[in-house]
């Protein structure tokens, strides 16, 4: 094995920079840009100093908002994290704990007296499969279309498992099940053949309901394109984007499982990318999900806004008030003993911590990690047992968290067969 390396390309390492700038703070000649809190970059031969949030000030406040606000996120101890050292006899409380906090979080309506059923809109055969379009009603003024292959031969007195589908970013419904796109073209991803989710289940004999994400393709407006405006809003109306779309497909789910042709108790979840995040957090909520697929890399999001000096992501990704109690591989945690499929590797000290929530049940073969083939050895993963720095572009940050991002598409030759044996009868 490689020895590991302090830094990626282009960066100097971390005591070597807290050398130099300490030395310069020291002689009050520390470069700055904007805020006195930012370190400025400064080229050292060949090697560039990455900017870092700074105090400058011996009781280690900042007068920056933002050195201060990166600080406090840096600093949390979320309340709800899973920790190595819990007991087996302690995890079905803290599971419970974090099933409660997260319902919380998600800000789910109230409930309603009356709430109409999906109705189916059309069907269509297609080769070893009926496709069916159907509209939900999940909450007043909302109507959310979702589409639903069912193999042939599947009915009542045969009911089959089932997978819930939803895409990466603003893919489409139809791009997951090989139809056109609602502007009767076909999809023009640059990895639609790839990213066939919904129809490459079917073609293994699951029910497969395919949703698309708030704010894109049908749930898409004219008035308001951009999912900002949406996300936004929400967020102002005490909602965020990801509560209302994991109420849309939770509404959807127990509606699924209620179906004569379905067997509620092989019931699973799978996610690509943005898509991940919903399947994972009903499998959070839902302890009749049997299986979830993350399509995805894992990492801790707190972590990685910290070593990227918080680096804006899509307002579509923050969920209010989430960070104080857990992060995404906590929630991946809490599934355990039910299967977890992560298909794209990730960091591997926070996949570690999964595994370790697997272990205490002893349900490690319920859970499996694929990393992409660029780093699929150890060998290929140098940066496995080095501290995150800061300062980091999102590049640079890729390296540490073993992602290859031309590579980032559904997995299905990975996915397809794991899902069909987690959801066997009697595995």
């Amino acid at each position: 094995m490689s020895e590991p390396r302090d830094t990626p390309p282009g960066h100097t390492s971390r005591r070597d920079f807290l050398k130099i700038a300490g030395a310069a703070a020291a002689a009050g000649s520390l470069a700055q840009t904007g805020p006195p809190s930012m370190a400025a970059a400064e080229s050292e031969g060949d090697e560039v100093v990455p900017p870092v949030f700074a105090s400058g000030r011996d009781d280690g406040r900042f007068m920056s908002s933002t050195g201060f606000i990166h600080a406090y996120i840096k600093h949390l101890q979320p309340k709800l994290e899973f920790a190595p050292d819990m007991t087996k006899e302690g995890f079905p409380a803290w599971q419970e704990a974090v099933r409660a906090k997260l319902r919380d979080l998600m800000s789910f309506p109230e409930p309603q007296e009356v709430r109409p059923p999906p109705r189916r809109i059309y069907t269509e055969h297609r080769e070893g499969y009926e496709l069916q379009r159907w509209e939900a009603y999940p909450e007043p003024y909302s109507v959310v279309p979702f589409l639903m292959l069912v193999p042939d031969g599947v009915g009542a007195r045969s009911p089959a498992p089932a997978v819930m589908c939803f895409p990466g970013s603003f893919s489409s419904k139809e791009s997951m099940t090989e139809e056109l796109e609602l502007s009767g073209q076909p999809c023009s991803h640059r990895h639609a053949a790839k990213n066939r989710m919904a129809l490459e289940y079917v073609r293994a004999g699951m029910v497969s309901v395919a949703l698309e994400n708030p704010a894109t393709n049908e749930l898409a407006d004219p008035i308001r394109e951009d999912s900002y405006e949406f996300s936004v809003h929400a967020l102002w109306a005490g909602r965020s984007y990801e509560a209302i779309s994991v109420f849309q497909k939770y509404h959807v789910l127990q509606w699924l499982k209620t179906q004569p042709y379905v067997d509620a108790a092989r019931v699973a979840t799978s996610g690509h990318s943005l898509g991940a995040k919903p399947a994972l957090i009903l499998g959070a909520l839902d302890p009749s999900v049997r299986a979830v697929v993350w399509n995805d890399t894992t990492i801790d999001w707190r972590r990685r806004a910290v070593a990227t000096n918080l680096l804006r992501i899509g307002t579509f990704q923050y969920v209010p008030g989430m960070l104080p109690w857990f992060d995404y591989s906590d929630l991946q945690a809490s599934l355990a003993p039910r299967a977890l499929l992560i298909t794209e590797g990730g960091r591997t000290r926070v996949l570690d911590k999964i595994r370790r929530a697997y272990q205490l049940l002893g349900a490690e073969d319920r859970f499996k990690v694929v990393y992409y083939p660029r780093y699929a050895t150890a060998e290929q993963r140098p940066l496995d047992d080095v501290e995150l720095p800061e300062g980091l572009t999102m590049q640079e940050y890729f390296a540490y968290a073993n992602i290859d991002e031309p590579m980032h598409h559904f997995k299905g030759q990975i996915a397809v067969p794991w899902l069909a044996e987690m959801l066997e009868n009697g595995h």
